[in-house]
Parts: structure tokens; C-alpha cells; sequence
């Protein structure tokens, strides 16, 4: 996948998704770049994505948490799907 392609719907249902695997029924902290590499994004791409998450009704809670060599991303999950 290019990392310089638009962001898609595709790619925030794909973001969603892998941060609730990541969350599991708890929390995670997860770091910009890393979420980038493992879904082929950019870490700007990823950080536009969830500033969209973090503004939905209905998707994980997200929350920006720190910054130290990239930003550090709260993700707490919800177990209910965010309508489409």
C-alpha cells in the first residue's frame, strides 16, 4: 500500500478495528508510528484518523496521552460498533 494515498472510510474502519484488537475489553497505549507501520499509514494519516475517532459517538475511547518520539495514543475500548 502507498503511504501516500488518501484516507479512505476504509482506512478508519481498519484503524477501528485494530485498535479494539489491541484494546481487547481494557486499554492500551499505543504510539502513533507503530500503529502507521502496521497498517501501511503514515503517522500523520494515523494521527488525522483518530482525531476522527476520538470526535465519533460510539467508537473506542480515544484519548492523545503523550509525546516522546512520537505521540502515545489511550485507547480504551467499547464493545459496542460505531454506527455507519
Amino acid at each position: 500500500m502507498s503511504r501516500s494515498h488518501s484516507i479512505t472510510e476504509a482506512d478508519e474502519r481498519r484503524l477501528e478495528t485494530y485498535l479494539r484488537q489491541r484494546a481487547g475489553s481494557g486499554e492500551a497505549y499505543i504510539k502513533s508510528k507503530f500503529i502507521a507501520d502496521d497498517l501501511g499509514l503514515t503517522p500523520s494519516q494515523v494521527g488525522a484518523l483518530l482525531a476522527r475517532l476520538r470526535d465519533a459517538d460510539g467508537g473506542p475511547e480515544v484519548e492523545k496521552w503523550s509525546y516522546t518520539n512520537a505521540t502515545t495514543w489511550r485507547v480504551r475500548a467499547d464493545d459496542r460498533p460505531r454506527s455507519s
